[in-house]
């Protein structure tokens, strides 16, 4: 199952089994707060300088997330969008829980955009899959609802399921549906990534569906979390992630999802990891 992502010049495949794609998480307020008071301000430059750094540091997809307290989505997310676009020739993921926000973002971007996101929730799929019909974009479907987030892998694709009926009803291809599995912190629940991992099968062999995760969740609270990030990755990609929303910048990250997908046999010749060495050097 292919899902296709594009921005003017650039087309994405998203794909399993044909490499990790890496969407760079770092346009994102959430935790930080240099950036939160820029956007508060009104000074984007710094989402402009956050997209080059991803770009140079090897991200495929970039998301771009303007939600924090006081800043108008509605206004901000579309300049944001348009910004990025500009110095960026990758597809873009639009990251926001607000649909008018989405929906304004989405008249502005050209080409492709992936949505981040649609959950089981009724007013959020009520409100959110015209809009990836509308636009012709693909969207990320999270594993929770009215309920929640389930602690069972039986609940999580019952979720994803249901987002993928409803959608496909209004006419939005099934390959056009990213499930987020969710990866939750180990800190809380020791079994926590057992269950991601568990879910990340089920809909593997189950519905078929492209599968992407914020996997950088599964540290939360805990120290030397670089640690962690390194042996959960190769983990999900074991059991057939698709994407990853990570932060490519951080080595040697990058460079662990390379070895991983050449491991589970995703990169012929080992084409994309020499290509990987060749640009950023020896990172251990």
């Amino acid at each position: 199952m292919k899902t296709i992502l594009s921005s003017k010049t650039k087309e994405v495949v998203i794909e399993r089994g044909k490499g990790t794609v890496i969407i760079g998480e770092r346009i994102n307020p959430t935790g930080k707060k240099a950036l939160a008071q820029a956007l508060l301000n009104g000074d984007l430059e710094v989402l402009r300088q956050e997209a080059i750094r991803q770009i140079e540091a090897g991200a495929e997809v970039l998301e771009v997330n303007v939600g924090a307290a006081g800043v108008d989505e509605v206004a901000v997310l579309p300049a944001a969008v348009k910004i990025v676009a500009e110095v960026s020739y990758l597809p873009l993921s639009i990251d926001s829980s607000n649909p008018d926000a989405l929906a304004a973002a989405l008249e502005v971007y050209e080409g492709k955009a992936l949505v981040n996101s649609v959950t089981g929730e009724e007013h959020s799929l009520v409100k959110v899959l015209p809009l990836i019909k509308k636009y012709n974009a693909a969207v990320i479907g999270l594993c929770m609802d009215d309920n929640g987030i389930p602690e069972d892998v039986e609940g999580r694709v019952k979720i994803a399921t249901k987002i993928i009926e409803r959608a496909t009803e209004i006419g939005i291809p099934q390959e056009d549906i990213i499930i987020d599995c969710l990866a939750m912190t180990v800190s809380s629940n020791t079994q926590a990534a057992v269950i991601t991992l568990e879910t990340l099968a089920a809909v593997r062999d189950k519905l078929g569906n492209n599968t992407v995760l914020g996997a950088s969740n599964v540290s939360f609270g805990l120290p030397e979390r670089k640690c962690i990030h390194l042996a959960f990755f190769p983990m999900v990609i074991h059991e057939g992630l698709s994407a990853i929303i990570a932060d490519p910048t951080v080595q040697p990250i990058r460079r662990v999802i390379r070895a991983s997908d050449l491991l589970m046999g995703y990169d012929e010749w080992a084409t994309n990891y020499l290509k990987d060495y060749r640009e950023y050097g020896p990172t251990i």
